[in-house]
This record gives C-alpha cells, structure tokens and sequence, in this order.
C-alpha cells in the first residue's frame, strides 16, 4: 500500500509517535554551534557583523525596501491574486479582533480597586523566508494579528532575491507592515534580536524559516520573546466509514507535499477506508509537481492506524497533539469534546486544512511536534503585554495587614512585614506626639 498501514495493538502505534518525534529533532540538526557564533558576533560587532553576513550569505547589503516598490508590487500582481488576499486579510482581521483582549478594572470590595492594563509590543520582527519558498498567506498569517493588537511598529525582515517577490511585498502592504528590510537568515534575526544600524531591536521575533533561522530565534529567546520554535508541517486525520477517501486523500496529500519531512497520519476504524485512502493518495499524488517529495514524505512519515473504536483514535491523537487535526465523521462535532491537544481542528468534510491556511481567519501559525501540548496558535495574544494594576485605600489595607506581616515573617522577610506595619504605626505615633 502506498501509506504504510499499522493495526493499533498498543504497541504500535506508539512506534508511530517515536518516528514523529524523532523527525522533528532530526530536522533541526547540529547547526546551533554556528547559529550561536553568529549571534554572538553580531551582539559584539553590531552592524559590521550584520553586513559581513548578509554579503556572504545574502549577496548584498541589508537595505530598506522603499514604499513605493510595495505599491509598484502590488500594482504588479494579478488581480485575482490580490482580491484574494485582501479577503483572507478581511477574515484574518475579523476573527482577530473577536478574540482582542480588552484593559480591566474589578473592585472586589470597596477600598480594592484591580485590574489589568493590555497592550501591544512596542515592535515586533517579522520573518518572512525567501527563494523558492515566498509565502504571501504567512505575512498576513503573522502580521495582521500584531496589526489587530496593536503592536507599535511591524519590521519585515526577507532575504533579497534577484526578483522579490511580488506577492509577499503586496502581502505586507495589505497586511500594513511598517518597514520591511532585505535581509535574511541569522543574521536577519541576529540584528532584529540585539539591533543594529538602521535594524531596530524589536520585543519579539515571528515568522517561519528554515532550520538556521529556527535556530537562531530559539536563542534569541529571553532577549527577545519569539513565537515559537516550528518543526516540519503535519496533519492528523480521524475518519470514519463514512468519509469520502478523495477528500481525505487530498487533504493528506496537502500536507506531505510540502517537504520530505512532513507527516500525513490517518487514523480510523475502518481498514477498508484505510486502503480506500492509501489508493487514491497514490493515484492523486502521482499527478502532482511535487510527486517526488510526497513520495519521500509518506514513505517515512505517513501512516494510516486502524483502531477498533473511535474513541481510541481520539486519545491517540491527543498524544500525538497534530499542528493540523481533521475530524471526518457522521457526527464530527461529537468528537471535538474528546480532542484536548492539537493547534488547529477542522471539522467535517468541507473545512479541509487549506482553508485554515490561507482563508478562514484563525493564524496558520500553529504548533508542531507534539508543542500543542503547551502552545497555542499565534494570535493578538501573542502580541500582547499584560500589567497587573492593583490599588487599596488605607482601610481596605488595614483589613489584610496583619495576615501580610504574617505571611512576611513566615518567610523571614522582616523588611515586607515592615513595609506594611509602618503605615499603620505612623499614624499611631504621630496621634500620640
């Protein structure tokens, strides 16, 4: 069969998982020993450390991307293209601002006055990757949830090709992206991370890249905050007898074209739709441009899982915790109550996973590996900064301070309890003089 096809047995599909795992930290490699010197070469060489990289690596000098050749990208690409853009910004911005977290004031008694103050980073960098693999969808994907929360100025960074692309420049004008930079690689997120000439150093750092770039940002983190660190792309299928196996088919295929590291499981409790599914995969993906790479793909990372009941395949799922989790079956709502982990579900025949990618609004920015576990998409939260507020009359302090002081003592920090008695007994001593 085309996708390897495994019985459940408790066993085995817990070698599934191993694989999954293992490809993630196989796809990051033994390259952070070089990512490190150049981060550290630019935090102490600045600028001249950023060009002596982007010569060599890039082939030019980091430079500005002027407005004007944003609008002349625009004006540049076809028509269809750009409606089609501007309608997922539409719903990406729709969706967004339904989920914006909002400042707020709570007195739980009179006297206590808390609260929350909410808002956006100050700057953020966004990575957008260059060459063969220009993605527009991923601009808007990253920028407008920043846009939304209201972050204070979006940088760009994408490595400078021989021909940008137009559809990422016209994507970051759409999105309203401030300032995009050509530069790209480490040390795009090296000068994003410590600044450097014109390079402003931001508060957080988002956007895929290769494993360099991946790299980079994990070390980036705690100067900077980044989004996440992503592995290769997956999706996670629960089907029943009832689904179509074209469909599931393509949706599979969607995902393993994108490289040979990418996974495509399926899990169901029908072996005839297994085999149904692996046989229009073959004869769909050899039809493909890309055959070649699906082909890898699903030789060493797709699978197809047969359960006896879909239950189980539901708690499989959930340790597998899929960046991509499609519920095909007679009631797939019924199911979403057991899937705890995963970064995005997709439920039902006709909410395939590209809708997610490029249309319906929720960010396709999404964890992998098994990440879903503890992240979550990115979203305006991601872009957010959150202060307590906390305010006390003098009675409503009263009421608290001899558990305080307690408190304070329990933990030999004489100076908090002090902190606290002092206002009390001034008073006391100012009545007596």
């Amino acid at each position: 069969m085309f996708l390897k096809t495994v019985l459940a047995d408790g066993q085995a599909e817990q070698a599934v998982i191993r694989e999954m795992q293992a490809r993630a930290a196989g796809a990051r490699g033994d390259i952070e020993q070089t990512v490190r010197g150049v981060m550290d070469d630019v935090r102490t060489r600045g600028w001249d450390a950023v060009v002596d990289y982007a010569e060599r690596f890039d082939g030019k000098a980091p430079y500005i991307v002027e407005p004007a050749a944003l609008d002349e990208a625009y004006h540049a690409c076809d028509p269809a293209l750009i409606a089609a853009l501007e309608k997922a910004a539409a719903n990406i911005r729709d969706y967004h601002e339904k989920m914006l977290v909002k400042s707020w004031e709570w007195q739980r008694r009179p006297g206590e006055t808390l609260g929350q103050t909410v808002r956006g980073l100050a700057k953020v960098g966004i990575y957008v990757p260059g060459g063969t693999a220009a993605y527009p969808s991923s601009v808007l994907m990253n920028a407008i949830p920043a846009k939304v929360a209201g972050v204070g100025e979006i940088i760009m960074v994408t490595p400078p090709t021989e021909n940008m692309s137009n559809e990422v420049l016209a994507a970051a004008k759409i999105a309203g992206v401030d300032t995009v930079i050509a530069v790209g690689g480490t040390q795009a997120v090296a000068a994003l991370t410590y600044g450097a000439g014109f390079i402003p150093q931001v508060d957080k750092i988002v956007g895929p890249g290769n494993a360099y770039v991946a790299a980079a940002k994990k070390l980036a983190f705690g100067v900077v905050d980044i989004d996440m660190i992503a592995g290769p792309s997956e999706v996670l299928v629960i089907a029943d007898h009832t689904a179509n196996p074209t469909y599931v088919a393509a949706d599979l295929l969607s995902q393993a074209e994108h490289d040979k590291l990418a996974s495509a499981v399926l899990l169901t409790d029908s072996m005839a739709q297994a085999q149904a599914i692996s046989c229009e995969m073959e004869r769909m993906a050899r039809q493909l441009p890309r055959w070649e790479i699906i082909r890898e793909s699903v030789a060493a990372y797709g699978c197809a899982i047969v359960f006896d009941e879909l239950a189980d395949a539901c708690k499989m799922a959930d340790v597998v915790a899929p960046e991509h989790l499609e519920i095909v079956t007679a009631a797939p709502r019924e199911w979403l109550p057991h899937i705890h982990n995963a970064g995005a579900v997709f439920l039902g025949p006709y909410a395939p996973e590209p809708l997610g990618d490029y249309m319906a609004g929720p960010s396709h920015v999404l964890p992998t590996a098994g990440t879903a576990r503890f992240f979550s998409p990115l979203s305006t939260d991601t872009f957010l900064k959150k202060t307590s507020v906390i305010e006390y009359t003098r009675d409503a302090l009263a009421v608290y301070a001899p558990d305080i002081i307690a408190l304070a003592e329990a933990e030999h920090l004489r100076a908090h309890a002090r902190s606290v008695a002092v206002r009390f007994e001034e008073e006391t001593d100012h009545a007596k003089g």
